[in-house]
């Protein structure tokens, strides 16, 4: 009957000793969500302002070009002609 005690009494501890290592996953678990939450919205963050200043630059690529510089006359010349492309798309959608 000892023998059926003991073996109760082992498994209850092991039974212990693995509810903690589960309550103790759970909040490693809980930590490395809120982490990845953290990152995500850092990522998308960084990813809109990477996108902001790729806008810039190339803003300030075409005013560079306007002012007189010859290295970027042919970008300019065809954002300009997107650009008519667009008006006139705009307008054309308008007359419809």
């Amino acid at each position: 009957m000892s023998e059926i005690v003991e073996i109760i009494d082992t498994l209850e501890e092991r039974l212990k000793k693995l509810v903690q290592k589960l309550v103790i996953l759970e909040q490693k678990n809980s930590e490395l969500s809120q982490e990845l939450s953290k990152a995500t919205v850092l990522f998308k963050n960084q990813s809109q302002q990477i996108e902001e200043l790729k806008k810039q630059n190339e803003s300030l690529k075409i005013a560079k070009s306007l002012l007189g510089s010859d290295e970027n006359k042919r970008d300019t010349k065809l954002k300009i002609n997107s650009l008519i492309r667009e008006i006139d798309y705009c307008i054309a959608q308008l007359a419809d």
